[in-house]
């Protein structure tokens, strides 16, 4: 793993994990907006999960082990996240193709999240922690109206038939 950091104040983080999309196909997307009242995490769960399951349908993408339950943990810490640290309603965004997933959430808040390195008897700040276990990239970074953080997904490659 490596660690960027560029001067726009944009933070990655980068697993190694090859990334390509295609470009002559527009993707699969979703946007949905949330006001942080209750259930919105439940809601934006939803969301993500339907929107896997049209994906997989539409695109006829192949998700690795354990894809569907990472993909609602990442969905669940990066809504969380931006209920706790925003003044305003939040976005998520997904978008997908055969190849790759990403989950993108943008709030009011312009602050950056703290990249933590582990440590088990730290309280609390495990949430990005979690998303950078199970996500192939991560980025935050600066926008006009608050922040961007995005988790991509890598899929495994359709069989050459």
């Amino acid at each position: 793993m490596h660690w960027q950091e560029q001067m726009n104040e944009q933070v990655t983080m980068d697993t190694g994990f090859p990334f390509t999309a295609a470009d002559s196909v527009e993707p699969l997307r979703q946007s949905v907006e949330f006001d942080g009242e209750p259930g919105c995490i439940a809601r934006a769960r939803e969301v993500a999960s339907r929107f896997l399951q049209q994906l997989q349908a539409e695109w006829l993408a192949v998700p690795r082990p354990r894809l569907a339950d990472d993909l609602l943990l990442v969905v669940s810490e990066l809504v969380t996240n931006a209920e706790r640290h925003s003044h305003g309603p939040y976005v998520l965004e997904l978008e997908g193709t055969d190849s790759r997933l990403s989950v993108t959430v943008y709030d009011s808040s312009s602050a950056l999240p703290r990249w933590y390195e582990p440590d088990p008897t730290r309280l609390g700040g495990h949430g990005l922690e979690i998303v950078r276990a199970v996500a192939d990239r991560v980025t935050a970074e600066r926008v006009p109206v608050g922040k961007r953080v995005t988790a991509i997904f890598t899929l495994a490659p359709q069989a050459a038939g």
